[in-house]
Order: C-alpha cells, then structure tokens, then sequence
C-alpha cells in the first residue's frame, strides 16, 4: 500500500546536486562512458538537441522513410516514426503498440544492464501512462475530474493572481534568468496547488522531476542508487501526505483523489512513486520549456510578437501554435506486442517503437512553412505536442489555461521579453527545452 511508504519522523529532502549536475560530473569522470552515435538517423542524441540541430535530420527522415530502424546505438535498436500520419496511425493501436511498463514503458530508454532482478523490480515504477488497457482507464479516471473543464474555470482566478503577483516582480531593464524566476516558478506553484503541497517546499517538486525525467541517466549506471534514493524521498514526502489526509472528507487535490479512488487507493509503493513521477514530471517539465519556449520563440519571430502585442484576441490560438513549435516532449515510446505492417515496414512482436513529436509538429504535409511560428496558423490545434488516442496527456487543459493566462498577463502589463544573455538548452532526447534563459523585460 502507499501509505506503507510514510516514515515516522519527518526526514531532510536533499535538494542536490542537479540532475544535469549528476550526469555531467559523472561523463567528465567516465570519458570512456560517453555515448557513442554512429548511425546518421541515430536521434536519441542529447547534443542535437541541446545545439538546436535536430531539425534538418527530421525532415531528411520524413522526405525518404518516415518509419525507418536504426540498430546499434546506446539505446539499442528502435524504430523511428517521424511522420504526422504514422504516429496518428501507431497512437490509434494501443492494443498493438503497447505503452505497458512492463514491455518497456514510454521512453527510449531501457533498465540498466546486468541489474539484480530482485533490484529492478524493486526499482520499476509502474505509472497509468505507462500502462494498457484495463489498468489505465482506471486510474486515468481518477486523476481526470481535476482537469475539467469545470476546475479550470475554478483554478483560473488564483492562477492569473500568481501569474500577476509575479509578472509585477520582475526587474524592467535589468537581465535575470527567466527559467527560473518565471517558468519554474509558476510551474512548481501550479503542482503544489493541484498536491496541496507544502508551499514552503515546492522547489523540490523542480528537483524530483528533474531526476525523475531525464532519460540520459539511463546511461550512468553509477547513478542508479542516487535516482533511487531521490525519488524515495519524494515517495517518503507524498507518503506523508497521504497518512495526513486518510479518513478526511475528499477534497480537490490530486491525492485525496487517489485516496478516495477504488482503482487507486491500494497502489503498491513502487506505484504510488510512478504515478508521482508522471503527475509532477507532465505538470512541470512540459509546462515549464513551453513558458520558456514561448519566450524564445516570439523574440526569434519578432513580426509575430508585434501580431500579438496589436491583437490578443489571437493569444488562445497562439498558445496551440507554441506548443506545436517548441513541442516539450520530444518523443513518446511505444513497444509492439505482434507483427504489424506499419507503412510498408515490417515491425516484429518486442520491436522498440518511438514515436518523434518534435518532428511530426514539423511535419511539411500537415504545416506549411512549419520552422516558422505563426501565431494565427489555422491549423495549430492539430499539433501531438499533448499525444493522441487513449494517452493524450490528461492535464492538456490545465497547460493550455495557464499559457493562455501567462500571455494574457504580459500582454496587460505592455510587457516584451527580450533573450540578451546566455540560453542552454536541455540535453536530452526526452524533455525538450531550456535550463537557462537570460533575458530583459522592457514595456513597449
């Protein structure tokens, strides 16, 4: 049971280092560990990303094999799907293409090698996106009535009043990182209003879900037991939590729902902490790179921005048209459960399946000019920057509310954000975004 999980006294909750930290003091010590990419399709690369040289790679897929292998690399061999259609295509057949963490999971990467078996079934975190049909309808249900669209207009009052104290905060001519002072700050106060977390402590739901999303960590061995233990303490926290709200009256947030919910009240630990790991890594990570993205977006496309600042009728459609460029996850792994013809190509039953987001949010057939932002697009909403079928991302509208608010906010104040120091990129194949963005807020 969860409530296993809360211990008797209330422990110290390490806030470091970083995962990115982690990983990078782990590759200078460990030279020889560094992965290795020979094949040119290869796109589980970190540095592609972290460069913003994925794009001319996607297209070549998409213009000579849309669904194509690559074998040999770090992850092992996969299937690349680039296209718009054949992603729609493989999300249509959950029952084929499975999400199940026990055939794989969500993401490229797999278990460490030659770990325990004891170990690794300890260590896998079974969470209701990472599950098929019975199990996930069940639990997806659970958490669902909190993003209604009842509990948007309810929650929307209290978001544009953090997002306005905030906004109001920032220094007008003076440089400051907008990742952390914006993005992360209105995210992690976002997920300690759908907890009831501690608001005092809500920077450590950036520090767990850092940990908890980077896939690159996958390759440092090393830092298995560290993981571990990081997302045992936040596990140990929730627990928590949960034996303080157990025989109250339910309520709103997310773990009174657990708690109260027949298909998730009995959760093993090692379920509770998965279900964790996806409700703060999809309301943080996601949400965070887009605020970011936005920011880095309407700077590179300055006509655009004016389009906005003159018009804001326009900001519910350029809050799609954002998402479908900055796209915060890249991929989505799936796993084939028989053989299947999937556009000609021949998928074999245990075949690794990664469906690319990034690239069919680029997709020339669907998007015209796509390397553009183009916030009147009329065609925005068809981006899979939220998925599509049975997974698509259950908080989509909670996203959406408070994109559309943060626009709202600055448009208000004649706010513009200018990028005038230095941006890093994240390194990872998974999470798409931005660690550091310096900019400089100006009124127009």
């Amino acid at each position: 049971m969860a409530t296993q999980l809360a211990p008797e006294t209330v422990p110290t909750y390490r806030t470091s280092p970083t995962a990115s930290a982690a990983f990078d003091e782990w590759l200078a010590a460990n030279p020889q560990a560094r992965a290795v990419h020979t094949h040119p399709w290869d796109v589980s690369r970190s540095d592609i990303y972290v460069y913003d040289t994925w794009g001319p790679i996607f297209a070549e897929m998409r213009a000579s094999a849309p669904v194509n292998k690559v074998t040999g690399t770090p992850y092992g061999d996969y299937w690349n799907v680039t296209s718009h259609k054949a992603i729609l295509h493989v999300e249509s057949l959950p029952d084929v293409f499975s999400s199940s963490w026990e055939h794989g999971g969500i993401t490229i990467g797999d278990p460490t090698q030659n770990i325990d078996p004891a170990l690794l079934a300890e260590r896998q975190l079974p969470m209701f996106i990472a599950m098929d049909r019975p199990q996930h309808t069940g639990q997806r249900r659970t958490v669902a009535p909190a993003f209604t669209p009842t509990e948007m207009v309810r929650m929307e009052t209290e978001i544009r009043s953090r997002t306005a104290e905030l906004l109001d905060s920032l220094p007008i001519g003076v440089e400051f990182d907008w990742v952390d002072k914006v993005s992360i700050e209105l995210t992690t106060g976002m997920l300690a209003l759908l907890f009831g977390f501690p608001w005092p402590d809500r920077r450590l739901l950036t520090f767990w879900s850092d940990w908890a999303g980077d896939v690159e960590l996958t390759l440092a061995p090393d830092l298995a037991d560290e993981r571990f233990g990081i997302l045992g303490e936040m596990a140990q926290y929730f627990g928590r939590l949960w034996m303080e709200r157990m025989g109250q009256p339910p309520s709103p947030d997310l773990i009174s729902m657990m708690i109260h919910s027949p298909a998730m009240a009995h959760m093993s630990p090692q379920e509770f902490m998965g279900n964790l790991v996806l409700l703060i890594v999809g309301g943080n990570d996601t949400t965070r790179n887009t605020m970011s993205g936005i920011v880095h977006a309407l700077h590179t496309f300055p006509d655009q921005r004016e389009l906005l600042e003159n018009d804001g009728s326009l900001i519910p459609n350029a809050v799609q048209e954002c998402l479908r460029f900055v796209t915060p996850l890249a991929h989505m792994r799936r796993t084939a459960k028989s053989d299947i013809d999937l556009f000609g190509q021949q998928i074999r039953a245990g075949d690794k399946v990664v469906m690319w987001y990034l690239s069919a949010n680029r997709d020339e057939t669907i998007f015209e000019n796509p390397d553009k932002l183009i916030v009147n697009r009329p065609n925005a909403r068809r981006h899979l920057a939220f998925g599509h079928g049975i997974h698509r991302c259950v908080g989509a509208r909670l996203a959406e509310l408070q994109l559309r608010v943060l626009l709202e906010e600055m448009r208000a104040r004649r706010m513009r954000v200018n990028v005038t120091g230095k941006v890093e990129r994240v390194r990872a194949n998974f999470v798409h975004g931005f660690r550091r963005m310096d900019v400089t807020v100006e009124t127009y």
